[in-house]
């Protein structure tokens, strides 16, 4: 038997061609999606559950999207592209070596604790899923490709001498992406962690980590003279 039309099997033309009112249903049912996996866990979030939260029918989710696994990957997408928008102004707008490692890492906390439950959905998708070889959700090249870009922008910075010269910048990336990846589950089971301090820890972890003697040197001179300056 043939299965009906389905608006998730459309061409990319075609999903460019969605009506605002098909855009903002799916985003709503993207974001009860996200809520209902944050609150419930990946398990419990089934299609029907995230239609009553949503206010709408199991159908209407049918109409949308193709099943749960579409939704799960168009849920991963609007994290990623979130976290994006989110972070990248506040990373491009230091001029520094030092203060874009600093946004980096505190801006991604900062991500995590204004969107908590899109951190934790995406944790409960990691922990319930297995990436298919068709599957484009949870692509282990994307954490190889954040720690690749990372590295690059160490790399770029131990060039102009901003940053020791003798650390391995892939090493030290993938050192602060565990760091940061660690976090969501201790969020999920710690309702209450301060995320901003836990973020301002971590950049000044990192940043004492990666900084070169010369910059040591500078900031150590750049305080004594403020403390000089205070006791005149």
């Amino acid at each position: 038997m043939n299965r009906p039309i389905n608006r998730s099997d459309s061409s990319p033309g075609d999903q460019q061609g969605r009506s605002f009112i098909e855009q903002a249903r799916r985003a709503q049912i993207v974001g009860c999606a996200i809520d209902t996996i944050a609150e419930l866990g990946y398990g419990q979030a089934s299609l029907a559950r995230i239609a009553e939260r949503a206010g709408i029918s199991k159908g209407v989710i049918g109409y949308h999207f193709a099943g749960k696994d579409e939704l799960i990957r168009e849920i991963v997408r609007e994290v990623l592209a979130r976290a994006t928008e989110y972070m990248q102004p506040r990373i491009t707008a230091q001029s520094t070596g030092r203060e874009m490692l600093r946004a980096y890492i505190e801006s991604n906390l900062e991500f995590m604790g204004a969107y908590r439950n899109h951190v934790i959905a995406i944790l409960e998708i990691a922990r319930n899923t297995v990436r298919a070889e068709d599957d484009s959700s949870l692509d282990p090249a994307l954490l190889e490709g954040a720690v690749a870009t990372l590295a690059q922008l160490l790399a770029k910075f131990q060039a102009t001498g901003e940053f020791r010269h003798d650390f391995d910048p892939i090493v030290m990336a993938m050192a602060i992406r565990a760091a940061i990846d660690a976090v969501p589950r201790r969020m999920s089971s710690d309702p209450g962690l301060d995320v901003a301090r836990y973020g301002a820890e971590l950049a000044t972890l990192f940043d004492l980590a990666a900084r070169s003697r010369a910059s040591r040197s500078g900031a150590s001179r750049s305080r004594a003279a403020s403390r000089r300056a205070s006791a005149s």
